[in-house]
């Protein structure tokens, strides 16, 4: 019913994946060569998705583009909060109040609003590493201090540190935590008691918290999704952030659901927060919410098939690299720390030896040296050749240093 086999040509639509791979990675202009031509890379790195987006979906756009008016718009219509909330109530069994829900262009211009409205200059941002970069911009942005909590890597599996996590939140310049709930990089989907162990902690000390839920849809077929508003009930200083742009395919519509309950910070957001949204983005971001569903559920099976084959392919190929199948996301987290020295640069190397464009753990804060993070949101042949020329790239590697060694 549904192609994701389908190759689609993403050159010439001003695409990040295709056109901005040398600034985002290699802090690079045009200039930078490589012994691949553009459009030889396999492109695994930048998180969106090589499928296209549901036809239900574009459908709600074509909709709304019948209209033929595309003034200054806004979320007025109750509709739009009644698909989101049913969504997260038959998907997830939570709820929030209409008055809570405002729009941002993105969770990542939101957060560094917020933590502009949240925190004081001489005060503190805490989150668990390996860390999605942007939390730690969002702050230096703001030039707030950082404060990382490692988290435990048991064997791929990560686990919180309560210890340390409680002695970061109690020091009294910590202010904010941010939380990365299903967590990226790791894929980790945070389940009931380890939700309840961080409120706990965060009550006691009466921080206040962002929990960044944008994966939440992306679940492998045997996981199930906590918001932490749901562990957290009463808790007003609590802002929870979700958005079709992950689960749909829909980043470039820029649109963003920020649930905030406290009243104050809200009025605050809403006084000098740049208000409108477009109205193409509403569309589709409701019609995902309505019809969206079905498309969903079968994504997730074939990403699900996407991690299991990585899974074999490295045991075979690279049977030193540490990789469990992430609980969420489409991104999959590999330890190939057996294979390179800590300081190495594995997306350069992957780029001028592998045409394979990826992230590498130096772009996750800290506690991330030795591992690459792979789009696997893309055809399985995609992945497949992806894995071979990066297992390739490795091997001759090794075996060139052995002959050199002897």
């Amino acid at each position: 019913m549904y192609n994701f086999d389908e190759v689609i040509e993403r050159r010439h639509t001003n695409a990040m994946n295709t056109d901005g791979f040398r600034g985002y990675i290699f802090h690079a202009d045009d200039t930078m060569k490589f012994p691949y031509a553009d459009d030889e890379f396999i492109r695994m790195w930048v998180a969106d998705m090589e499928f296209a987006t549901p036809e239900v979906v574009i459908d709600g756009m074509r909709e709304r583009l019948d209209k033929r008016i595309f003034g200054y718009t806004r979320v007025f219509e109750n509709s739009y909060y009644e698909a989101l909330a049913k969504w997260c109530k038959d998907r997830y069994d939570w709820s929030f109040d209409k008055k809570e829900l405002v729009m941002s262009n993105g969770i990542i211009p939101a957060l560094y609003e917020l933590v502009q409205y949240i925190t004081k200059p001489d005060e503190k941002v805490l989150f668990l590493t390996p860390s999605y970069a942007y939390f730690k911009y969002a702050a230096d942005f703001s030039d707030r201090a950082c404060s990382c909590s490692d988290l435990i890597n048991e064997d791929g599996h990560y686990t919180i540190d309560y210890e340390d996590f409680e002695k970061r939140v109690a020091d009294e310049k910590t202010t904010l935590f941010i939380l990365c709930n299903p967590h990226n990089p790791s894929g980790r989907v945070w389940k009931e008691d380890e939700l309840k162990k961080m409120a706990e902690i965060i009550e006691r000390h009466h921080i206040w918290v962002i929990s960044d839920e944008i994966h939440c849809d992306l679940l492998r077929l045997n996981q199930k999704h906590i918001p932490l508003g749901k562990v957290m009930p009463e808790y007003d200083r609590l802002i929870t952030c979700m958005a079709p742009s992950k689960t749909f395919n829909l980043a470039g519509m820029m649109i963003s659901n920020v649930m905030i309950r406290d009243e104050k910070l809200r009025e605050v957001w809403l006084a000098r927060h740049y208000n409108f949204d477009n109205p193409l983005s509403i569309a589709a971001a409701q019609a995902a919410y309505e019809k969206g569903s079905d498309w969903l559920e079968a994504l997730r099976a074939y990403l699900d098939e996407n991690f299991r084959f990585v899974g074999e392919y490295l045991a075979e190929h690279l049977p030193k690299a540490k990789y469990r199948a992430s609980e969420a996301t489409y991104l999959a987290w590999v330890d190939l720390s057996e294979y390179f020295e800590a300081d190495e640069n594995l997306p350069l190397f992957f780029a001028y030896k592998a045409g394979v464009l990826l992230e590498g753990g130096n772009m996750f804060v800290q506690h991330s040296d030795g591992f690459i993070r792979l789009n696997l949101a893309c055809p399985k042949a995609t992945v497949e050749e992806g894995l071979r020329r990066i297992c390739e790239a490795v091997n001759t590697k090794h075996t060139e240093k052995y002959l050199g060694e002897n």
